[in-house]
């Protein structure tokens, strides 16, 4: 049975800081122990180091519709796709803050509405190739009945529409491509494994 590797198998040799602006890149010097035993060469890899996030697809179990937000996203810059986003609400976890307080922060901040009754769906890493982001996700229930309009922070430069879309829709919007971030996938595809379950949660018979 081979070893299970850990940190005490990773040998940092330099760890310099390269960018510290909005985003923050480490160069990284290591070397790491082989599955067939010995070390690797020494690597150099650069990191994108940056403070976990969460995201929350809000989901009205009366009305069976989602709300997702539509905003200008630079990593799409070079994407034939249009760099309008349609996306979870999500947000950045300061220091000291629970994932959970961040869920009903950016709601208020970026759709006007408070979820309520969060379920936690899952922890997952981004992109772990080059970045130490981590993503805390949740579904949270909110009234849809009145829901709309453009909000965001302006010393955040944000511009973010409200898009109410029915539940049906949205899995049309998975499977045709125009939905196709990975937090908005992995909440959706779970609501559609857990529906059930959620509405008799949430809507007691």
């Amino acid at each position: 049975m081979k070893k299970e590797f850990s940190h005490q198998d990773v040998q940092i040799i330099r760890r310099e800081p390269i960018l510290e602006s909005w985003l923050r890149v480490d160069k990284i010097s290591l070397k790491h122990k082989l599955f067939e035993q010995g070390w690797s060469g020494e690597i150099q890899r650069e990191l994108l180091v940056k403070q976990s996030a969460v995201g929350v697809l809000l989901y009205d179990p009366q009305r069976d519709e989602i709300l997702l937000v539509r905003q200008f996203r630079i990593g799409m810059i070079d994407s034939k796709q249009s760099p309008w986003l349609l996306e979870l609400v999500a947000g950045l976890v300061d220091s000291g803050e629970e994932p959970g307080d961040v869920v009903i922060r950016e709601a208020m901040e970026e759709a006007d509405c408070e979820p309520t009754d969060l379920i936690h769906i899952c922890n997952y890493y981004n992109s772990p190739g080059a970045s130490t982001e981590a993503i805390h996700l949740y579904c949270g229930r909110v009234d849809t009945s009145n829901a709309g309009g453009v909000f965001g922070l302006q010393d955040e430069g944000e511009d973010i529409e409200v898009v109410v879309m029915k539940y049906d829709d949205v899995l049309s919007a998975v499977q045709s491509g125009q939905i196709n971030n990975a937090m908005s996938l992995i909440a959706i595809q779970w609501l559609q494994l857990n529906k059930v379950k959620v509405v008799q949660r949430w809507v007691p018979q």
